[in-house]
């Protein structure tokens, strides 16, 4: 593991690298699960001729969206081996999604609107992950191995509250209500138009919360002009198959453990995709209620991630991955065998206490396996093969409700791929830590 510079920033900086995730985190909650897709598939697309839905043809865009993820990623992650081109590449791609956000506004609840509509649900979603690429490697300039797992969980959280205040911004300006005005606003819902207000609303959240990281991104360790990259997309390809190459004969455990993260973060994606519907389903859960325990979730996952960050700098990354994914598997298994609300909050939240330390760890174990200057190609395939394997816990999911006939048992296939996933993590050797 290389040594980081030494002259690291102070708390503001660490302050406003932590203020984009809320402002990137919210768009997603808005954007992608709770709002905008929603009025895709029920207003956009409610009378769409044809035998497609438009639910079906949400589910077509998001996996075009993650294939082109996981296609451009890893160059992308070559282009910011630099510092430099790090600051750059945010700003273009955070610029875009907040573009792309606005734009939503003139979506109105028409069938015409809903291709419209979906190319921009899918060039912001693509935006929005690939700008984690540059994002992330940042960490690298922010910090230092005694504090890194800190500062990772300090940004996790930073995501998680941003999302749940956005959310209850939106739904309670916005949303809310019967009738034809909705929110505190008033709005009234003809041609969508509290929801199109309510994009432009995620836009100006992501502008201004981008904004502190963006003007201050160049004082960062590292960040000077750097040379011309004249890579074409395939010759960055070349250039990363040569980088991939040179790391599999020096020590392969970075690829063994972009392979076991993928697999137990597409795990973790599961819990929160499957979650509600396991609630309202299977436990009885009023649809009110499970959007309040999405909100408790959100605060739950925040605080385990600050807390997890702060174990991850005292025992390690690995052994806040192991223990989490433990006691996930151990809470998953335990409320397959019981039945009600309660036993769903108590175990959920249990659930999600978990979740923010895993992903919180999962990125600072990365950034002290990879080579100082090799974060960005590194960050570029952690996203990549994230894509790849984003399949598992859907299909795995479905697998167990069709084998054992009740939805109860997806929540078993959803521990398995958590168990596939701690199973592939064991034999991950890691650095010594400094």
């Amino acid at each position: 593991m290389g040594e980081p510079g030494a002259d690291k920033p102070g708390r503001s900086r660490i302050v406003a690298w932590a203020l984009w995730d809320t402002g990137a985190a919210g768009i997603s909650a808005i954007v992608v699960t709770f709002v905008y897709s929603v009025y895709l598939t029920s207003s956009v697309g409610r009378d769409l001729p044809g035998q497609v839905s438009a639910a079906s043809w949400l589910g077509r865009t998001l996996a075009i969206s993650g294939l082109t993820v996981a296609a451009i990623a890893p160059v992308i992650g070559v282009w910011v081996g630099a510092p430099h081109r790090r600051r750059v590449t945010l700003a273009v791609l955070t610029g875009t999604a907040a573009v792309l956000t606005a734009s939503m506004s003139l979506i109105r609840d028409e069938p015409a609107y809903l291709a419209p509509g979906l190319v921009l649900l899918a060039l912001t979603a693509a935006c929005g992950d690939l700008a984690s690429v540059p994002y992330n490697a940042m960490l690298r300039q922010l910090s230092t191995p005694q504090n890194s797992g800190r500062i990772s969980g300090f940004g996790w959280a930073a995501g998680y509250c941003g999302s749940v205040v956005l959310l209850l911004l939106v739904y309670l300006g916005c949303i809310a209500g019967d009738g034809p005005t909705r929110g505190l606003l008033g709005l009234t819902t003809e041609g969508g138009y509290n929801v199109r207000v309510a994009m432009l609303v995620a836009a100006a959240w992501l502008a201004v919360f981008a904004m502190p990281l963006l003007l201050t991104a160049h004082r960062l360790v590292g960040d000077t002009e750097a040379a011309p990259l004249r890579l074409g997309f395939f010759g960055g390809y070349r250039r990363l198959w040569r980088d991939i190459s040179v790391e599999w004969h020096r020590d392969r455990n970075l690829v063994f453990y972009l392979v076991a993260s993928a697999i137990f973060r597409d795990g973790l994606a599961g819990v929160f995709a499957f979650g509600a519907v396991l609630g309202v389903n299977v436990y009885g859960v009023s649809a009110g209620d499970v959007l309040i325990f999405g909100v408790a979730a959100s605060v739950v996952a925040a605080i385990g991630a600050v807390a997890g960050g702060l174990l991850d700098d005292r025992i390690g990354s690995k052994t806040v991955i192991v223990g989490s994914l433990v006691a996930m598997i151990a809470a998953g298994t335990t409320l397959m065998v019981l039945s009600g609300p309660g036993a769903f909050w108590a175990c959920g939240l249990l659930l999600c206490l978990f979740i923010g330390p895993t992903q919180s760890a999962a990125r600072t174990l990365l950034l002290r396996m990879a080579d100082e200057g090799m974060e960005g190609v590194a960050f570029g395939l952690y996203t990549m093969t994230g894509r790849a394997v984003s399949f598992l816990a859907p299909w795995l999911f479905s697998v167990f409700v069709d084998v054992f006939r009740t939805d109860r048992a997806g929540l078993g296939g959803l521990c398995a791929v958590l168990l596939l996933g701690l199973l592939a993590m064991l034999p991950v050797k890691v650095p010594r830590r400094m």
